[in-house]
């Protein structure tokens, strides 16, 4: 059963990021992952997993990000799972969730910086005047 809304992978310069926006249902989670796994196939080299727009991260999303995570390991992708309200952490580390086995980053900017650079990248300052050429 493929479900009528999609979580989008979006690949930038070898790197896919995922910017979850909604709850996980048990279709949505499962398409996440074959999507995930079919941008890995096609050659990714990071992961990026953005909570920033996730209100209630309970345990069953925790163990989604986990997942999604050790099927990016298994590939030989590195993920960071990043934008985790700091209220959100606190809640998980008193629930003696064992998330120890993900790296994790501030932000989506901070996500891509431990990812490591790419090499396609312009810095914006290059990217600038070339405008003004």
């Amino acid at each position: 059963m493929t479900p009528a809304f999609r979580i989008p992978v979006i690949s930038l310069h070898g790197t896919l990021i995922v910017s979850l926006q909604v709850a996980l249902s048990d279709v949505l989670l499962e398409q996440l992952k074959a999507d995930v796994g079919a941008g890995l196939e096609r050659g990714a080299r990071g992961l990026a997993v953005d909570l920033s727009g996730v209100d209630l991260l309970d345990s069953y999303l925790s163990r989604a990000m986990r997942d999604l995570a050790l099927l990016a390991g298994v590939m030989g992708v590195p993920t960071v799972i990043c934008g985790m309200d700091p209220t959100t952490a606190v809640t998980l580390v008193e629930m003696g969730l064992d998330l120890s086995e993900l790296r994790t980053a501030l932000d989506l900017e901070a996500a891509l910086d431990d990812l490591g650079p790419a090499s396609s990248w312009v810095p914006v300052e290059a990217a600038s005047s070339w405008s003004s050429n």
